[in-house]
């Protein structure tokens, strides 16, 4: 039984708004996905996220999207190719700033909502992401398996599973306006997270068994109870000897 890391999407509020309890579940995860600024957080939340990730010895990762903070990222949007490896550098940029200020570093990337279903299938936007990327430095890309971002990374892309997603009999994630996209129960999630890494595989809303082979398993800071799902996940995977450690 292979290793796994446990990262969640975090930082995502903007001024006195605050949506994840960034603090405790950095207490539980391996790996924080921060937002830079373009979907949610400020330069405030970025280096408090930072300081805190690094007191608690866990990895940093730049959460990159399209500009869109009235949309939180979840918007389609069709940006130039050019323009996207840009704001991609820029995002990245800004978050390794407060990370080595705080004496830690960005260790990974990963795109988020719209961008990040977008390069699923998307060999264009895609490689935008990776030139982005690779203009602010050798990085790891998270990215879902059999995706168009995880083939053209190669070496440099880390497959991810979602515990707290459902998923389609084709392995992609069931898109979040319909039904059932999210789960919410907390043993639901648990078990889906250690089928993944235990097995290699999630149960379909349409009942398939469907292969996911991920280096990590991804939690949504913005979800309800997210602390009390992400306990749970660590606490099942622990007790079936599933180590839990950073990827990066």
């Amino acid at each position: 039984m292979g290793r796994v890391d446990l990262n969640a999407d975090l930082g995502e509020g903007f001024g006195r708004w605050e949506l994840t309890a960034d603090e405790a579940l950095l207490g539980i995860v391996t790996s924080a996905n921060v937002a830079c600024g373009f979907h949610a957080g400020d330069p405030s939340i970025m280096r408090r996220v930072c300081e805190l990730a690094v007191a608690r010895g866990v990895r940093i990762g730049a959460q990159v999207s399209y500009r869109d903070l009235a949309g939180f990222g979840r918007r389609a949007m069709d940006v130039p190719p050019g323009e996207l490896a840009d704001e991609i550098t820029y995002q990245i940029g800004a978050l390794e700033v407060f990370a080595r200020a705080a004496g830690g570093r960005v260790s990974y990337v990963k795109p988020h909502g719209a961008l990040y279903n977008r390069v699923v299938t998307d060999q264009v936007q895609a490689a935008a992401v990776l030139d982005g990327i690779r203009r602010a430095g050798d990085y790891p890309v998270l990215c879902l398996p059999e995706s168009a971002l995880l083939s053209l990374a190669g070496g440099h892309g880390v497959p991810e599973a979602f515990a707290d997603r459902t998923y389609t009999a084709q392995g992609h994630l069931v898109p979040r306006g319909q039904p059932g996209a999210v789960l919410t129960d907390p043993q639901a999630i648990a078990a889906q997270a250690l089928s993944i890494a235990s097995e290699g595989r999630v149960t379909a809303v349409t009942g398939e068994t469907v292969p996911v082979v991920a280096r990590s398993l991804c939690l949504h800071g913005d979800t309800p109870g997210a602390v009390g799902h992400a306990r749970q996940v660590r606490e099942l995977l622990t007790s079936h000897l599933v180590p839990v450690e950073p990827f990066a």
